[in-house]
């Protein structure tokens, strides 16, 4: 699961949203974001090419009665995708891109897990997202909602978690954000290895608490890590 991330003002970011066409500057830097919270979100809009919007990060099917958190919902196994109620729509022809610097995961025995901050070499990680509007809500404007998607881990991976967001390559990201292309449930954007290095930073065990926002509790605390291509 990953259930932390960060939104800095990277070249690399910047970047990404370039590529894309999307003619925004990124917002202030944002750090130790946590599920429910609102989050950048790059989604196909059609005649007006890729938009960066503001999505909650815990996706509320549009069939939803209620607003509610009972199952989490702000990640999806990719394995699940085409069998899943609440993702098989969005999946199909809602598919989205959330621009991160870093995400953050904890390695260790429970009490003593050490939280570390997974990130690349251009701190730019265009992670696979699904989306859905549900119109219950109060108003007239409908809320838009996201989850992450999620593979098995790459083998030097699985010392720090069994799962790591799918990170797209430069070559995946107008297709998955094509809602007009089809994409399989064995695509080779899930495939469990990495596309690039990881770089994996032990921070301050703060972060644990999803209150805290201070970019000082990503400072280094320990060795760092590199896990190469594989």
């Amino acid at each position: 699961m990953c259930g932390r991330f960060n939104v800095t003002s990277t070249p690399g970011l910047q970047e990404l949203l370039d590529s894309l066409g999307v003619a925004v500057q990124l917002p202030p830097p944002r750090f130790n974001i946590a599920p429910t919270e609102n989050i950048p979100l790059l989604r196909n809009r059609g005649e007006t090419g890729v938009e960066l919007d503001q999505a909650r990060w815990w996706l509320t099917p549009h069939w939803a009665k209620e607003l509610s958190q009972k199952y989490a919902m702000f990640n999806a196994r990719s394995e699940g995708l085409k069998k899943s109620p609440a993702f098989r729509k969005p999946f199909a022809s809602q598919r989205g891109i959330i621009p991160m610097s870093a995400f953050i995961e904890w390695r260790g025995k429970a009490g003593e897990k050490q939280p570390w901050l997974i990130t690349n070499e251009d701190q730019s990680i265009a992670a696979a997202a699904l989306w859905d509007l549900w119109w219950g809500g109060e108003g007239d404007e409908p809320l838009l909602s996201c989850t992450m998607v999620t593979t098995e881990a790459a083998e030097s991976f699985k010392p720090w978690h069994s799962r790591m967001p799918v990170m797209l390559q430069a070559e995946d990201h107008e297709r998955w954000l094509d809602n007009g292309t089809i994409i399989p449930d064995d695509d080779p954007v899930f495939r469990p290895s990495l596309a690039q290095p990881l770089v994996l930073v032990p921070v301050g065990k703060g972060v644990g608490n999803a209150r805290n926002k201070d970019g000082a509790l990503m400072d280094p605390v320990g060795e760092v890590v590199t896990l190469p291509k594989g």
